[in-house]
């Protein structure tokens, strides 16, 4: 099912959602694999209600329909998406996933992943936003500090997508298992102190069902949902 992923295509010179748009289509019958892209994006969404807007030519905007998701959906897709920016990126710098749902390049966000959908009719949406040309400056200041980009040019968007939909094609292949060992190898957070809404503590690895593991004075626990922070920079010499 994963090799039909990116057909058929919806590709639109600007829009405010493409998630927005790929759940209307999935909810009106379209088949697994089908693809939303927009050259701009005005009011994108990511996790926790922030706003992923991009101007044109500068991002991969891009949500895929997909039929009988995957429990792992997100994870996986984290990992494709990692895979790819490492392989593109100008500066050749490591990425790393940091769990849930974004992908970093020297602890910068270079992309995020937004999983929404309808458990019930068994389809979700994936949406990717990859920050691929310019300067984290053009951005904006709010942004400039903590965002990354692959350092290309908008004309590298299309060659972005089609190693993207090449690696989603791979990862989604592959059983739970070899997904968690491929988002291992890049978990951001292993052995760094986080917090989140709930508590504080250093993070402890992945678990088998895709929880983020960690270590506080009270035990160990196991976050399956929310948003993480780093609290401290990587040690020295990390990718």
């Amino acid at each position: 099912m994963s090799d039909e992923l990116g057909v058929p295509r919806l590709h639109l010179r600007r829009i405010e959602s493409t998630n927005v748009r790929a759940r209307e289509l999935a909810a009106a019958g379209a088949p697994h694999g089908t693809l939303v892209t927009a050259a701009e994006q005005t009011a994108g969404r990511g996790r926790q209600g922030r706003s992923w807007s991009a101007p044109a030519g500068s991002a991969l905007l891009a949500s895929f329909v997909v039929r009988e998701p995957p429990p792992l959906l997100s994870l996986a897709a984290g990992t494709a998406v990692a895979a790819v920016a490492q392989r593109l990126d100008r500066a050749g710098r490591a990425a790393a996933v940091k769990w849930p749902n974004d992908v970093l390049l020297d602890d910068r966000k270079v992309a995020g992943i937004l999983v929404e959908g309808r458990p019930q009719e068994r389809w979700a949406v994936l949406g990717i936003g990859i920050n691929v040309a310019g300067q984290p400056a053009a951005l904006g200041a709010q942004l400039a500090a903590r965002a990354a980009t692959l350092g290309l040019s908008s004309g590298d968007v299309e060659r972005v997508l089609a190693e993207l939909v090449a690696e989603l094609r791979r990862v989604l292949a592959l059983d739970p298992e070899a997904v968690l060992t491929e988002l291992r190898a890049r978990d951001a957070l292993n052995g760094r102190p986080i917090g989140w809404a709930g508590g504080s503590g250093l993070a402890a690895g992945i678990d088998a069902d895709g929880r983020l593991l960690v270590a506080t004075d009270k035990g160990t626990v196991a976050l399956d949902a929310g948003e993480v922070h780093l609290d401290a920079p990587p040690p020295t010499g990390r990718g």
